[in-house]
């Protein structure tokens, strides 16, 4: 029982059912609060019974704590969700928080030595993030500062592709003069680290990606991934069959498109989709944005079952968010029995370019 995401999830409850906005976002404060703790909640509790002081948690959110960590659950909550009239959105909600960690449990996974695959000391760089010239705010001397403070060997910026306007998507003129800036600081920092040309295509709903194949031929890393569509039950199998079959595309990245507690993302046959992107020699994304875990550790043990390759990305968008995203995703890798071999990530860089080259046919 993780105690830590059982107290947010209830907080998230709390919050929904709210009618001033700012009780809404506190008890959502509180939630996030919860869930960045790096140790189990209840070693957090005074010999009295009390709880110690933790930033973003208040008075009537510290009683529902201890009412939970009492009894086991929350009848303050639960009166309040059942006379809101809203009991069918916090069910539907409940739903779509299946498999995900908190960072106590994240750590827990980290350090726990019956678990196989791949330890932060195997991680060589991340393979998805995004930086000022789409929807990011590091620039990219700050990734690859970070990237070398954190010992990487490599990391690729995936700002958005054009298609996705919304996100900053960059164009191909732009891409251009951001291939200069890369190639500067390469030049700059050769022999120490290599910062990857990469992009974040969009997946439309027929499966192709929003870049033209010469265009993708200019990417060292191209991440394709779902932006819509992500709330319907209707089967998008062949959707996602046919981006992983596309050339130029190495990694389906966050596969499903779900967002924890919001909304459900694609929906496949993802033992279909895990075979084809096997046949295609793609890696299939594990993406530690606590909001999305998409790959969970559930659904990529049977990614590891038909063969595929693994990427384990933070999609950082600010250098506050690394190294501890990519942590999410390697915590959900070692649950899954993810083999280290198999994780790109973890590869020399020179073997991480000859697989890349292979997919740009």
């Amino acid at each position: 029982m993780d105690t830590n995401g059982q107290i947010a999830a209830l907080l998230r409850d709390f919050a929904a059912v709210q009618k001033s906005k700012a009780s809404m976002w506190g008890y959502k404060r509180a939630a996030s609060a919860i869930l960045s703790l790096e140790q189990p909640i209840d070693t957090l509790l005074n010999p009295d019974g009390t709880l110690q002081k933790i930033p973003n948690i208040g008075p009537s959110s510290t009683r529902i704590i201890l009412e939970v960590l009492q009894t086991g659950a929350s009848p303050t909550i639960e009166r309040a969700v059942a006379g809101s009239g809203q009991q069918s959105d916090v069910e539907r909600r409940r739903g779509l928080r299946s498999h995900s960690l908190s960072r106590a449990q994240v750590l827990d996974a980290l350090r726990n030595s019956t678990l196989t695959g791949p330890r932060v000391e195997d991680y060589r760089g991340d393979l998805q993030m995004h930086s000022t010239w789409s929807d990011g705010s590091q620039t990219l001397a700050d990734i690859v500062e970070t990237g070398i403070n954190l010992g990487y060997a490599f990391c690729a910026v995936t700002d958005h592709s054009y298609g996705l306007k919304i996100a900053g998507g960059v164009s191909m003129a732009e891409l251009a003069e951001q291939h200069k800036e890369i190639d500067a600081l390469n030049k700059q920092h050769r022999g120490r680290f290599r910062l990857l040309k990469g992009i974040e295509a969009n997946i439309r709903a027929d499966g192709s990606v929003d870049m033209e194949p010469n265009e993708l031929a200019q990417l060292e890393i191209v991440v394709a991934a779902p932006h819509s569509v992500l709330r319907s039950p209707e089967d998008q199998t062949v959707r996602m069959i046919t981006a992983v079959s596309a050339p130029g595309v190495h990694i389906l990245g966050h596969p499903r498109g779900r967002m924890i507690g919001s909304r459900p993302g694609v929906s496949a046959d993802w033992d279909r989709v895990f075979d084809a992107a096997r046949r295609s020699n793609v890696a299939i994304e594990i993406d530690g944005d606590p909001s999305r875990q998409d790959l969970d550790y559930d659904l990529a043990r049977r990614a590891v079952a038909a063969g595929c390759l693994f990427a384990l990305d933070s999609d950082a968008h600010s250098t506050g968010e690394l190294p501890r995203y990519a942590q999410t995703a390697i915590a959900h890798a070692r649950l899954a029995g993810v083999p280290t071999d198999r994780v790109v990530n973890c590869w020399p860089l020179k073997q991480l370019l000859q697989w890349a080259a292979t997919r740009q046919r």
